[in-house]
């Protein structure tokens, strides 16, 4: 366990994995609140004082101690580079490990929690159009620290998925600080700590395979995994995917005038890593096929569930994100 400047009542915790519902979260014996779905994972808060204030991500994908600690120490590695390194807020952070009763082991990544009307996905449905073009300016600039920094190292290299709902401001102050036309910015998805070192991935991928059905995971592996993690490591598409993004978050109108804003940067503040201009037409391409290898792999998770539940009669410790509109 690391805790970093979090106390973390560890006895509580393993009360409530072990008495949690994968299908009903808030019926758990201790329950909890969803209050956000990534594709792999699920972010909740857990209703009990003592644990209260946080965000738990639950990572219920570990066989292994060794498993758990390699995981754990690039989760801190990485956060440690993004903020230390290269100049990027991240919240404060924990993690935690549980060894349940049953099914696999379990890493939790803990954060502060902020508020719900200062993250990205959240702002782009309330601020104006001038605020909303600030705040992706300021994403931007965030992003190319990351891409400047792999650029000047011989041996390791970080990945960064950008898209809108993994950024906050860092204040509650939405209005004086967007009408200055500044923004300063949070990071918040660091538990998916994308970093190579001498051009190999760090993160074992496959951890996040074993919730699709085991005579599936070759295909995915072959077919998608490499692409879906590569594309973050690659300035130019990591723009796209966060421009592609704002389709599933109903802010298609946005895109075009982002796009712009885009080219523009590439063009002037970050000219020097050599990004390609975007186009409305890659965008949407890039989206159909993103929804596509993510509504295969979401079908498959649940398959499985079903394989294992009401087949074969078994435990299944995955909490899956529910109906993702795309």
């Amino acid at each position: 366990m690391n805790t970093g400047n979090i106390r973390i009542d560890m006895q509580l915790l393993e009360r409530f994995e072990n008495g949690i519902d994968p299908r009903k979260p808030h019926e758990s014996a201790i329950p909890a609140r969803i209050i956000g779905y990534g594709e792999i994972s699920t972010i909740f808060e857990i209703l009990e004082p003592s644990l209260a204030g946080f965000a738990y991500k639950r990572l219920p994908v570990f066989r292994t101690e060794d498993e758990m600690q390699e995981y754990e120490l690039l989760f801190h590695e990485y956060n440690r580079l993004l903020c230390e390194e290269i100049g990027i807020h991240v919240p404060r952070h924990a993690s935690a490990r549980v060894n349940p009763l049953k099914g696999n082991r379990v890493v939790y990544c803990i954060q502060e929690r902020l508020l719900p009307g200062i993250i990205g996905n959240r702002l782009i449905h309330t601020l104006d159009n001038e605020s909303i073009v600030v705040l992706f300016r300021a994403v931007l600039a965030e992003m190319a620290k990351v891409w400047v920094y792999n650029a000047t190292q011989d041996r390791v290299c970080l990945g960064l998925d950008a898209q809108i709902s993994n950024w906050a401001l860092s204040c509650d102050t939405v209005p004086e600080v967007l009408e200055e036309g500044r923004a300063e910015l949070v990071y918040i998805d660091t538990s998916t700590p994308l970093m190579r070192v001498h051009g190999v991935e760090q993160l074992d991928t496959g951890l996040f395979l074993r919730g699709a059905p085991s005579f599936l995971v070759w295909f995915i592996r072959l077919f998608f995994l490499k692409d879906v993690v590569g594309r973050y490591y690659d300035f130019h598409l990591a723009v796209v995917d966060l421009l592609a993004n704002l389709f599933k978050e109903g802010r298609a109108d946005l895109i075009e005038p982002l796009i712009a804003e885009a080219n523009r940067f590439f063009s002037c503040g970050a000219s020097v890593l050599g990004a390609s201009p975007v186009t409305c037409r890659e965008v949407r391409s890039y989206y159909r096929e993103d929804a596509m290898i993510w509504r295969l792999y979401q079908g498959l998770r649940r398959l499985d569930r079903f394989l294992q539940t009401r087949l074969l009669r078994r435990h299944y410790c995955y909490i899956l994100p529910g109906t993702i509109k795309r």
